[in-house]
């Protein structure tokens, strides 16, 4: 089986250089790039599954960095790494399409297991047969990512499907916050708690059309996807 490819873009070349030995010696193939500029001509040449972005780079920071990544390929697992802990910068994260964050300084075990969660979640996701979902006129296609009205297709990425495919499977019930927490984050933290709110915001952007379907507040329960 080949290796997973990882992106990694680190403008300090010490823990850039520690990061890619760290990586490749559990096996995974790791390029490192010390810009941001670099880090999109690689991406453009190369086959990647996955990105380790440093917010703070030279050249190109890794927001606009995330957001060129993502016209390219809305899929590709984005995990950011940053020295600042600021509420703001995590939210920005995950309106681009972060599937993680993780905050310097950070152990390499730490980054490893989140780097596993996020290929087991998409591993799992593959292996699950017929994921389609009907949510009123819309169509969605959770091993696709992708969510269809008429002949109108919306990619979606791999946080914002896996919570969708959650309501879907809750739906007309209560879809528990901390379970939907814990089920993709892993964690019920704070951080995580507001990123989701933010990604129920987008679902319900991408579900306007149909005013049949709603995604309502459940207060201090979760939410509830009524279609």
């Amino acid at each position: 089986m080949d290796k997973i490819r990882i992106l990694l873009a680190e403008d300090d070349e010490n823990l850039g250089m520690l990061l890619k030995e760290y990586l490749r010696a559990k096996g995974y193939e790791t390029e490192l790039f010390t810009d941001g500029n670099h880090a999109y001509k690689g991406f453009i040449s190369d086959h990647f599954d996955l990105c380790l972005l440093d917010i703070m780079m030279p050249v190109k920071d890794g927001f606009t960095l995330a957001r060129e990544i993502r016209q390219l390929n809305s899929d590709i697992p984005i995990i950011f790494l940053t020295a600042k802990s600021m509420k703001e910068d995590v939210f920005e994260g995950f309106r681009i399409g972060a599937d993680d964050y993780i905050t310097k300084p950070f152990s390499m075990e730490e980054l490893l297991f989140r780097i596993e969660a996020i290929l087991r979640r998409i591993k799992s996701g593959q292996e699950t047969s017929q994921d389609q979902f009907k949510i009123g006129k819309y169509l969605f296609d959770a091993n696709k990512q992708e969510l269809t009205y008429g002949n109108q297709i919306q990619k979606m990425t791999t946080k914002e499907s896996e919570l969708l495919r959650l309501l879907c499977n809750n739906k007309n019930k209560i879809l528990e916050r901390n379970f939907a927490l814990r089920t993709i984050w892993m964690d019920d933290n704070y951080f995580n708690a507001r990123s989701m709110d933010v990604y129920i915001t987008k679902l319900r952007k991408y579900l306007k059309e149909d005013p049949s379907v709603e995604i309502i507040n459940i207060h201090g329960k979760g939410y509830k996807l009524i279609c």
